[in-house]
This record gives C-alpha cells, sequence and structure tokens, in this order.
C-alpha cells in the first residue's frame, strides 16, 4: 500500500484518480452509470505542480498501455476564435479593446466578453471541439475506450470568459464514453467550486471532485 503520509492534497488527488482510472472493472471516476466525468481541483497558484503531476500520472498511464489525450483548452479557444472570426475580426477585437479598457477597464472586459462568449458558448462552442476529437478517436478505436483519458487542461486561460460547469453539461453523451478529467483551477467554497478562486462558487458540477 502506497505511504502517503508525506504527500500533498494535490498528490493524493492523482493517486485517488489513478486508482479509480485503472479499476479492474473499468475506469470507476464517477459514481454515475454512463457517465465518465470528474473534475481534479487545484490551486491556481499550483498551476506548474499540477503539470507536474499529470506528466507523471499521463508516463504511467502510456506505460501501462493507456491512450491519453491531453487537451490544451487555451489552444482549442485561440483555434476557434481565429477560426470563426478571422484574423480581421481578431485584430478589430484587439483594438477595440485597448481604446476601451484606457477609458474603463470593467468595459474593456465586458466588450471581450460580449465579443468572445458567442463563439465560445453552448453546444456548438469549445464543447463541440473537444467532443468532435474524442468521438472520433472513439468511433476509430472502440476497443481502446476502456483504456483511454482526456485531460482538460490550461482552463485557466478561459478566466473571465467561460465556465467550465457548463462545458462538462455540453460534452454529455459526445465523448464517445471516454473518461474526461477536467483540471480545475479554483477553490472549494461551501457546497461549490470557485473558478480561479474569484468567480461566485457555482455548485452546478454533476462529476465526482477530486480530492
Amino acid at each position: 500500500m502506497t505511504d502517503l503520509s508525506h504527500t500533498t492534497e494535490l498528490q493524493r488527488a492523482f493517486v485517488s484518480l489513478r486508482r479509480d482510472l485503472v479499476h479492474e472493472d473499468g475506469p470507476r471516476i464517477s459514481t454515475m452509470r454512463n457517465y465518465r466525468f470528474a473534475i481534479l481541483q487545484y490551486d491556481p497558484k499550483e498551476e506548474h505542480k499540477l503539470r507536474a503531476e499529470l506528466q507523471k500520472l499521463s508516463t504511467d498511464l502510456v506505460a501501462h498501455g493507456w491512450v491519453v489525450h491531453t487537451l490544451d483548452l487555451h489552444r482549442l479557444f485561440l483555434d476557434r476564435v481565429y477560426r470563426e472570426g478571422g484574423e480581421a475580426f481578431v485584430q478589430r477585437v484587439i483594438a477595440m479593446e485597448k481604446a476601451t479598457a484606457s477609458r474603463d477597464p470593467a468595459r474593456g472586459l465586458q466588450y471581450l466578453q460580449d465579443k468572445l462568449a458567442p463563439l465560445i458558448d453552448g453546444p456548438n462552442g469549445l464543447a463541440k471541439d473537444v467532443a468532435d476529437l474524442l468521438q472520433e478517436f472513439a468511433d476509430n478505436n472502440p476497443d481502446r475506450v476502456d483504456r483511454t483519458v482526456a485531460f482538460l487542461g490550461r482552463a485557466g486561460a478561459l478566466y473571465p470568459f467561460f465556465r467550465t460547469s457548463a462545458l462538462l453539461r455540453h460534452l454529455d453523451g459526445r465523448t464517445g464514453q471516454i473518461p474526461v478529467v477536467l483540471l480545475y483551477p479554483g477553490h472549494h467554497l461551501g457546497n461549490g467550486l470557485s473558478f480561479m478562486g474569484v468567480l461566485q462558487p457555482d455548485s452546478d458540477y454533476r462529476p465526482r471532485i477530486y480530492p
């Protein structure tokens, strides 16, 4: 049995997650049948420690025959904005945000939210990009789904434009049963999770939360 007495909370979260992923009866990261989503919550200040632990877990899983997808939400976000809006749109938004923020930073931020939200929110936003990647893999490799996991990282780069609880809701039923773990930078506050430790706590989460 692994001695966890000298490990950090983040390390213990990864130990628990690994144990549930490699369960002899298949991934057990959720108590709900046919709902393979989980959240690994961590302090935003520990981003680099999180990445180190994720690398160790990924290397371990791959060595034991798993397929690991590490999806960078920041990269998907930028790809979507450029793909849907184009270079000219991006440059106009940057220029307008700078001009607006120079007069009122809060208005500049609101301008960005108003412009970017239609591109990334909802079932046809970032959720579609994630779902398409995972469903394609599941369709092409049905015999490997039970030994495949997807980690959604860099969620902090979406602050404050995107609520991650919405992302998981829109992914439900669209990932080919591949287990999905959202790496969540934030804090437990009461019965909810506060994204980046700044936004109001959100209790609208169905997945199991590690640790």
